[in-house]
């Protein structure tokens, strides 16, 4: 089978790709050997948030009181908590489906195999068919990346995608990496009284974000009850009576702590398998130019593969603009408003620079912080821990980077993001009227803090 367009992986960003190059006149073809929507939808983004909600509704069951209901004792059903997830999951795997039939896509369930730039051959249930393709699209993802420690291999030692279909929460969990993953189970395990432990290499969490808002993150974490040792190094992982031991060095001495599982948490790397014909992988993902393209004529590469920020929306923008390029459309990837997110509670999110970054490239810039105990919203829901802070640079106001913790931080972030992008001014921020009484307006309020002029709230 002949096709113009042939998308190698069915994740947010090859089919977002596939979909964007049906709808652009081509003739496409999709291949994925697993689920569609890849590891965002099967083993990411979508399956961890619908848990995450679960520890959200029994947390604020749990304060029943302070808002003047009374319950009886909330109890936690495991099971049922997992078959919501997966629940949630098939629907959304089935909507991918139907939007990939409703396209006209032609899609092969099997392992996509790049004999050539224009030659994949697909190993289905069913035998093996190799299909022709003008143009390319890899989109192949990532996978968890274990190190090579002893004890990494020993049962109980888990990465994400199995944490996520564990059925039933541990009496203990100890995390190796305080990253985006391994901070949002701890918040889940934590919550539902599994003991928690993160173990993270680096001297501070979240290097990119705000200092101030992952403070407030880790404080929540730490009156939660999880424990945080960094500049730890992990050194191995060993069978101890009832759980498991996890030996790490803070300088030169060496510490022990058990836990029931292991979650190691230490990143993702690239998913090569199927693609190694082409050479093109590199240590840090395939390198790509503005437009997706590769090193080699009429092939585009897409999404974590490409490595770099490894988000399912980064790999949707990266998708359209790949299939508009194969269709002829002129089209580039822009990256200086990417949001990045934390589904925690307090969530936290950021777009652009934090502060360190902002004075090390514009010397001169004005910062200001607005928090939630002066929004009359957050105040009614009875979530007032956090804030949103404004960087701007001082002479002209462009705005460099916005930072939320607290409350619905990770939609709140999308005005941040539309600001930047548009290149907004922190005084045309300030002046955007916003409905109240919304958890939105300290955007607003924070941009007035910024320009020294505070409406709701007067900067000390």
């Amino acid at each position: 089978m002949n096709y113009q367009v042939v998308v190698l992986g069915g994740g947010p960003g090859g089919y977002v790709a596939a979909i964007k190059a049906a709808q652009c006149g081509l003739k496409v073809a999709l291949v994925e050997k697993d689920s569609l929507g890849g590891t965002c939808l099967n083993r990411g983004c979508i399956p961890t948030k619908a848990l995450l909600r679960s520890a959200e509704v029994y947390e604020t069951m749990n304060k029943a009181k302070e808002f003047g209901i009374e319950a009886s004792p909330v109890s936690v059903d495991a099971k049922r908590i997992f078959a919501r997830k997966d629940g949630i999951v098939k629907q959304l795997v089935n909507g991918v489906r139907g939007l990939i039939q409703a396209n006209k896509i032609d899609l092969y369930r099997g392992s996509g195999k790049v004999i050539t730039p224009h030659q994949v051959e697909v190993n289905e249930k069913s035998g093996t068919t190799t299909i022709t393709t003008e143009k390319l699209i890899l989109a192949t993802g990532s996978k968890p990346f274990v190190p090579a420690i002893p004890g990494f291999d020993l049962p109980g030692v888990i990465t994400s995608d199995e944490a996520l279909d564990l059925g039933a929460i541990p009496k203990s969990m100890v995390i190796i990496g305080g990253g985006v993953i391994g901070l949002e189970f701890a918040y889940l395990m934590q919550t539902f009284g599994c003991k928690v432990t993160i173990i993270e290499m680096m001297p501070a969490l979240l290097p990119m974000a705000d200092k101030e808002a992952v403070e407030v993150l880790v404080s929540s974490l730490e009156k939660l009850g999880v424990t945080f040792f960094t500049n730890a190094k992990v050194s191995k992982i060993a069978k101890a009576e009832a759980a498991l031991a996890v030996e790490y060095q803070i300088d030169t001495i060496t510490y022990r702590v058990e836990g029931e599982k292991v979650l190691v948490s230490t990143g993702r790397a690239a998913s090569v398998a199927g693609i190694e014909s082409l050479h093109l992988h590199e240590k840090k993902g395939i390198p790509v130019n503005a437009q997706m393209e590769t090193s080699i004529p009429d092939v585009f590469a897409i999404g974590d593969v490409v490595g770099g920020i490894q988000l399912a929306h980064v790999a949707s923008a990266q998708g359209i603009v790949a299939a508009q390029n194969a269709a002829g459309i002129n089209s580039s990837y822009h990256d200086d408003a990417i949001p990045s997110c934390i589904y925690t509670n307090p969530e936290v999110a950021w777009v652009g620079m934090n502060e360190q970054a902002a004075k090390e490239k514009y010397g001169r810039i004005k910062v200001g912080k607005f928090p939630f105990q002066a929004s009359g919203k957050a105040m009614a829901y009875g979530e007032t821990n956090g804030f949103v802070k404004i960087i701007c640079e001082e002479q002209y106001g462009e705005i460099l980077g916005v930072h939320i913790v607290g409350p619905h931080a990770t939609d709140l972030i999308s005005e941040g993001v539309l600001a930047k992008s548009m290149e907004a001014t922190l005084e045309e921020l300030a002046h955007v009227i916003h409905p109240h009484p919304t958890l939105s307006e300290a955007i607003m309020e924070a941009a007035h803090v910024t320009m020294g002029q505070g409406i709701h709230f007067m900067a000390k």
